[in-house]
C-alpha cells in the first residue's frame, strides 16, 4: 500500500469514527438536532471519501468539513416550522390511513392511500381527504417559503391510456384543491406516475392498494434561512 493510500486510510478511519460519535449522540438530541448531526455525519463521510480520491489525506480532511455542511443542510432545511408542521399533520391524520413521516432530505412527505382519498377510478376528492387537506392547507400558510410537489401513482391494473391520466388528474385535484383554500399556486408542481413506480407487488390486492397512492412533499429550501 502505498503512502498516499495510507493517508487517506487514516483520514477516513477518523472522519469515520468522528460520524460515529455525532451519530451515536443523537440520543441525547431533539428531532432537529439529531437529523442535522446525522447528514452531518453521512456528509462527512461522502466528502472525505470524494475528497481522498480527488487530492489525498488533505482532501479528504477538506472533503469531510465540506461534506458535513452539506450533509446537515442539503438542498432543503427543517425548521422548527417544519416539525411544527410535521406534528400537525400527524394529529390530523390519525385514523385516516395517510402516512406523515420526515425523508432522508428533510422534505414532508403526504402518503395518502388513493382509497383514503378518491372513488375507484375517479379523480374528486373525498370529504374525508377534504378535511386534511383543509388542515394542511392552514400548515402552508403558517410557512409560506415551502414549495410543495404533489405526485399521483396508480396500481398495474388497467392500461396506461387510463392510469397516467388519472395519476395527472388526482395530483392535479389535490393541488387545485389547496389552491382553492388560499395556498398560491405558485409553490406547486404536479406529476403523475401512473403504475411505474411501485411500492408493493401489483400481484397482490393488498400491493395494489398500497401502490394507488398520492404522494406530496413540502419543502424549506436552506437558501431561505441564509437570506
Amino acid at each position: 500500500m502505498n503512502s498516499n493510500s495510507n493517508r487517506l486510510t487514516r483520514a477516513l478511519t477518523f472522519t469515520t469514527l468522528a460520524a460515529a460519535i455525532a451519530l451515536a449522540g443523537c440520543a441525547n438530541m431533539s428531532e432537529t438536532q439529531s437529523d442535522s448531526a446525522k447528514g452531518a455525519g453521512i456528509g462527512a463521510v461522502a466528502g472525505a471519501v470524494l475528497g481522498g480520491l480527488t487530492g489525498g489525506s488533505k482532501g479528504a480532511t477538506k472533503g469531510a468539513v465540506i461534506g458535513a455542511g452539506a450533509g446537515a443542510l442539503g438542498g432543503y432545511i427543517w425548521s422548527t416550522r417544519m416539525q411544527e408542521q410535521k406534528r400537525a399533520m400527524e394529529q390530523a391524520t390519525q385514523g385516516t390511513g395517510i402516512g406523515v413521516s420526515q425523508t432522508a432530505d428533510n422534505r414532508l412527505k403526504l402518503d395518502i392511500p388513493a382509497d383514503a382519498g378518491f372513488a375507484t377510478g375517479r379523480s374528486a376528492i373525498n370529504p374525508a381527504l377534504g378535511g386534511v387537506l383543509n388542515q394542511f392547507a392552514t400548515t402552508l400558510q403558517s410557512n409560506q417559503v415551502t414549495q410543495v410537489a404533489i405526485i399521483g401513482h396508480t396500481d398495474s391494473t388497467g392500461s396506461d391510456a387510463i392510469n397516467n391520466p388519472l395519476s395527472f388528474d388526482r395530483a392535479n385535484a389535490t393541488r387545485d384543491y389547496l389552491v382553492a383554500r388560499g395556498v398560491s399556486p405558485a409553490r406547486f408542481t404536479t406529476d403523475g406516475r401512473g403504475s411505474r413506480e411501485p411500492v408493493a407487488d401489483n400481484g397482490t390486492p393488498a400491493g395494489r392498494a398500497a401502490n394507488r397512492r398520492v404522494e406530496i412533499y413540502v419543502a424549506e429550501p436552506a437558501q431561505t434561512a441564509a437570506r
